[in-house]
């Protein structure tokens, strides 16, 4: 079948949009697919909805394309004013596209839809419309960490929500939707912690100077039923030097490195039998100048051979139940010895105060040939190192721990214990 010029502008702009409740607005009769006139219930053959452009989509129905006549759709670009694409699936015969994610509420679409007419020649059509806002009003928040600022190398982003979400699928449209870009570009994954929480980290430490942006695309999304995202505060890390302190527990000595050069050796001690520090990879979470510990935040009880309650100076966090490398002048004679502490990594208090001004959160605090057991990977500060890369991966809810639909290049267009 052969069409005129005319004809075939014309059958390029009678597609079927439909956006339950929506109203739509495409190219005009002039083939000009950068014009754009209210949506005349004439031009189309049949319309799932009202015309009346006034009118607002259900973002709880699916957006559905198809084409009519002799008409292929070869491709549909669906992007909202944030910059977010809607995924969606085009038949093998080019007849009909539809979206296979959700809409968001109360916002402005464009979409984009590419044809082929029966002779080979190609149309283009651009839509607009926007949603309504849910039925429901129940928001999901997202609250993104740390703070904005400069970060150590093995600084993980979290993810804080504000309910659980435990659906795989549920989780694979929170997880899309958070963001995570960097300069240089470096390949990572978020990692479910729990139903509330959510790990990002790339396989191998931050490289150094990396600026990081994260935020989340959550607001307006449906993630099921009757939850809908909600909106979240973006934040901006800078990565530092790469400062890794590896305490080898059987030498007794603390080896100090700085971009892979090792810059300093400390004598230290470290726990002693009973109260062995744990192996395994730390990031600093922390720093205070004094800390006051007392032996029954760790079950010693008080008036005991072992209690105490003491002012620790020069006090470095690595693990919340209270595990910090610190100054210990009590323990000067047995550092570079004997581990005779109680879990933390003591010093001298020259060596602390050298090693309080040069560590920063999110630095690498390491620990080996310890007798102690191994660092918790969660829960008890940052152990997420300790993770195999394998199955950091795996503990995503998208395919390998990678994003699904367009890729990055497609959007134009993330109580102190003792001593």
């Amino acid at each position: 079948m052969n069409h005129s010029p005319r004809t075939r502008t014309v059958v390029g702009c009678t597609l079927l949009v439909t956006a339950l409740g929506a109203g739509v607005t495409a190219c005009g009769s002039d083939g000009d697919p950068l014009s754009s006139k209210p949506y005349d219930a004439a031009d189309i053959i049949s319309f799932n909805g009202p015309t009346d452009a006034k009118q607002r989509a259900d973002p709880d129905k699916p957006l559905e394309i198809t084409a009519n006549d002799d008409d292929v759709i070869t491709d549909v670009t669906v992007q909202d004013s944030a910059g977010r694409y809607v995924a969606g699936e085009l038949a093998a015969d080019g007849s009909r596209w539809h979206s296979t994610a959700p809409l968001a509420a109360n916002t402005h679409y464009t979409v984009t839809v590419s044809t082929e007419d029966d002779d080979g020649a190609p149309g283009r059509k651009v839509y607009t419309f926007d949603t309504s806002n849910p039925s429901s009003k129940k928001r999901l928040t997202v609250t993104l960490g740390p703070k904005s600022g400069e970060y150590g190398v093995g600084q993980p982003i979290t993810a804080q929500l504000d309910q659980p979400v435990k659906d795989k699928a549920q989780r694979a449209v929170v997880e899309r939707a958070l963001r995570v870009d960097s300069v240089p570009a470096v390949e990572g994954s978020w990692y479910w912690v729990s139903d509330k929480e959510l790990h990002y980290r790339p396989e191998a430490y931050w490289p150094v100077h990396t600026t990081i942006t994260v935020h989340s695309n959550l607001n307006g999304i449906k993630i099921s039923d009757r939850l809908w995202g909600g909106p979240s505060k973006p934040l901006k890390l800078t990565i530092g030097d790469r400062i890794e302190a590896i305490t080898d527990a059987a030498a007794h000595r603390l080896t100090f490195y700085k971009d892979g050069q090792a810059i300093k050796q400390i004598p230290v001690t470290t726990g002693r039998p009973g109260f062995d520090t744990r192996n395994g990879i730390k990031v600093v979470l922390e720093k205070a100048y004094v800390v006051r510990m007392r032996s029954s935040t760790i079950g010693i009880a008080a008036g005991s051979s072992d209690s105490f309650d003491l002012s620790v100076y020069y006090s470095t966090r690595v693990t919340w139940s209270g595990e910090y490398v610190h100054a210990a002048p009590w323990s000067v004679g047995s550092q570079g010895y004997a581990n005779v502490s109680h879990g933390c990594t003591g010093m001298s208090t020259g060596n602390a105060k050298w090693f309080f001004d040069n560590i920063h959160q999110g630095d690498i605090v390491k620990v080996v040939n310890s007798r102690g057991r191994e660092m918790e990977d969660f829960g008890n500060g940052f152990g997420d190192w300790n993770v195999d890369w394998n199955k950091w991966r795996k503990g995503s809810a998208l395919t390998n721990g990678k994003q699904d639909g367009p890729s990055d290049a497609d959007t134009v267009r993330l109580q102190p214990t003792a001593t």
